[in-house]
């Protein structure tokens, strides 16, 4: 696969072209390539990426978001709807996460362009927070956090932005988080620890309650990492499902991230991070008084923002409502179950932890990436991961597609005899672990670069701890 498919068969821009195109002529040429693209997620053998995967919603997403696509939210006064949609999707994104069972403080919420982002927000918001009401301010070591091994590695990002030491806890054999090994990482500089609502990797659940008692017990504000999960996780839960609470029912929880770019059905570019208490939310404000431009006053990182993205994310909530949220949940929690049934029917294949609706599987038998290459022949893209090696599935929209949950079934029972004779056969598998996919055919820039990360992880490898044994 090149890394540029397109070079042979459209003009490749090395400069500005010295005369503009006709516009049909630019909207054909993106028209062949949205088409080609979408034909990879519309089969639904595509893991996650696509949640909606319904194209008049899309086509109804794009009418709102055209509506308001060249507004700068910054603006207030010229475009008050922004106001109208942002405090309308953080009170609904609130009630969702059960804010009226907080008591003595005041929650907020704050908009960002998606889950890393949250996670970078409330990551700043507890440093600032922590500097100010405790004197964590670095003049007596880093401030520090503590997160599960199988918590995003947005947090490994986010303390490397805001200079704060990243402690990890190593989680058990059900794939979730230890809570005394959280505790027994946490000093007098712990600004805050995690739990995910669930992990990306596994699709479990880390036990929330526990990790809330020890934030108390600690003094530390917890935050849970619903990016994934924040948006059809309640819904499970209303349909019966295993979902323990996570949300600000648990006493301790602080800051919960969820997006509405994933299972909240809106375009990618948006989530959403809630705050227990608005004091870690004004924590993290950043005010410039002094400036000859200006009062400057911001309530994130960002600056400018296109109002499209917040009306279509506002519009993709009040079309759907708590009623279409089930029923989207309903499907896709019951697709997953046969798909998981699917492959629990294998004695060669065995899933990671208690899942939900996304969940991974390995072998003690074979390396599971020759299921991996057997799969992709068959059109199925799945999410790669390590230690040990695993595929995931994140059921989204398009696999309940009527037929898909069958093809699955016929796919995964020709793929296990095919990894078996692999392994007979000594031969390895030619897929690898790269976050966002199961990578094979790596062009050889990527693979030098791969190679290159894996060389510099190998004096650390045997120190990562396993997500299970």
């Amino acid at each position: 696969m090149s890394d540029f498919p397109y070079a042979e068969r459209f003009p490749v821009n090395r400069r500005l072209p010295d005369r503009g195109r006709p516009r049909e002529e630019v909207l054909a040429e993106l028209r062949t390539m949205a088409a080609e693209e979408d034909a990879t997620w519309e089969t639904g053998k595509c893991s996650g990426t696509m949640y909606s995967g319904d194209h008049d919603h899309y086509a109804y997403l794009n009418e709102v978001f055209g509506l308001f696509a060249h507004v700068n939210v910054l603006q207030r006064d010229m475009c008050p709807s922004a106001t109208k949609f942002e405090g309308e999707i953080i009170a609904m994104a609130l009630d969702l996460m059960h804010a009226d069972a907080v008591e003595d403080t005041t929650p907020a919420g704050l908009i960002t362009s998606g889950g890393t982002d949250s996670i970078l927000h409330a990551m700043l918001a507890y440093r600032e927070h922590a500097a100010k009401v405790r004197g964590i301010d670095g003049s007596t070591g880093r401030p520090n956090i503590v997160k599960p091994e199988t918590a995003h590695p947005a947090f490994d990002k986010a303390a490397h932005l805001l200079g704060l030491e990243l402690r990890v806890a190593p989680v058990t054999e059900a794939t979730t988080v230890d809570p005394a090994a959280v505790a027994g990482l946490i000093d007098e500089r712990t600004i805050g620890i995690i739990g995910s609502a669930c992990n990306y990797g596994y699709g479990t659940i880390d036990p929330i309650a526990e990790l809330g008692q020890v934030a108390l017990e600690r003094g530390v504000p917890l935050h849970v990492d619903g990016c994934l999960g924040g948006f059809i996780l309640p819904f499970g839960e209303q349909l019966g499902y295993d979902v323990p609470p996570f949300d600000f029912r648990v006493p301790g929880v602080t800051t919960i991230s969820a997006d509405t770019h994933k299972y909240g059905y809106a375009f990618k570019g948006t989530s959403t991070l809630l705050f227990r208490d608005k004091a870690y939310r004004n924590a993290q404000y950043f005010q410039l008084v002094g400036w000859s431009g200006g009062k400057y006053m911001s309530p994130s990182i960002a600056g400018s923002r296109s109002g499209g993205l917040i009306a279509a994310t506002w519009a993709a909530m009040v079309e759907y409502g708590r009623a279409g949220y089930l029923e989207h949940a309903r499907a896709i929690f019951s697709t997953a179950e046969r798909m998981k049934d699917a492959v629990r029917s294998h004695p060669e294949l065995r899933i990671l932890g208690a899942p939900t609706f996304c969940f991974s599987f390995t072998s003690d038998a074979f390396d599971i990436y020759h299921v991996a290459d057997f799969m992709r022949e068959r059109g199925w893209r799945f999410n790669g991961q390590q230690y040990p090696n695993a595929i995931h599935m994140a059921v989204t929209g398009p696999q309940t597609q009527p037929g898909l949950v069958e093809q699955f079934e016929a796919d995964l029972a020709e793929a296990v005899p095919y990894a078996v004779a692999k392994a007979a056969a000594g031969e390895d598998a030619f897929s690898a672990a790269i976050y966002g996919g199961v990578a094979g055919g790596l062009t050889d820039d990527v693979a030098d670069f791969v190679s290159l990360v894996m060389t510099d992880m190998l004096d650390t490898q045997q120190s990562l701890p396993p997500a299970a044994s």
